[in-house]
């Protein structure tokens, strides 16, 4: 599994979330919508502390991470969080692992 947060993506979440220090960006599958390898499922974002992290990087001081609870959601799945345009926010592409 690999997470990529694009540099466009990176400055909404700097302008729009302010962290205290020791959280992060939590990505997490929540129930209603879909992706391109799940129905009824979408990805929800939060600001939480990492406790049982699967994955995590900082990028430009941003903490971004998966916790283990939600490997379900993202096992065998590379994700590309990028900035939508048209709706100003978020948007997540899956893809299968290699």
């Amino acid at each position: 599994m690999k997470v990529t947060v694009t540099p466009k993506v990176l400055e909404w979440f700097k302008k729009e979330i302010v962290l205290e220090p020791g959280q992060g960006i939590r990505f997490f599958g929540k129930v209603y919508g879909s992706t391109q390898v799940h129905e009824g499922f979408s990805v929800g974002m939060s600001v939480d502390r990492p406790e049982r992290v699967m994955f995590q990087e900082t990028i430009d001081g941003v903490l971004f991470f998966i916790d283990k609870n939600d490997d379900w959601f993202f096992r065998g799945y590379n994700v590309v969080v990028d900035y939508d345009e048209e709706l100003h926010e978020p948007t997540y592409i899956f893809s299968e692992e290699a």
